[in-house]
């Protein structure tokens, strides 16, 4: 099992970064657009929580998107960020040798 060096991106920084900012839009604006409580967005944007499938589906319709982005961006960020809690316990787990 191999993984990269770079740091996790929280998908909220991905939202923050490349949709609100350029688009001057703010997350109260962009919750009541999407129908959802602006706390939801918020938090994401915080990085405080994470992209639910309701949410991916929600922002894919507005922005355009696919909701395996949004879904993708939180799969890979929790995946880097249990690698490195777990990395001792992954390095003592043996690979299967293929024959």
């Amino acid at each position: 099992m191999s993984t990269n060096k770079l740091p996790a991106i929280h998908p909220g920084e991905v939202l923050r970064e490349l949709y609100l900012e350029p688009l001057d839009l703010k997350p109260y604006s962009l919750a009541k657009k999407l129908g959802i409580p602006r706390t939801r967005i918020e938090r994401i944007v915080a990085e405080k929580v994470g992209i639910t499938t309701d949410t991916a589906l929600r922002l894919a319709k507005f922005f355009n998107t696919t909701p395996e982005f949004w879904m993708n961006l939180q799969v890979a960020y929790e995946i880097k960020i249990q690698s490195a809690a777990l990395e001792t316990a992954l390095a003592a787990i043996p690979e299967l040798d293929a024959a």
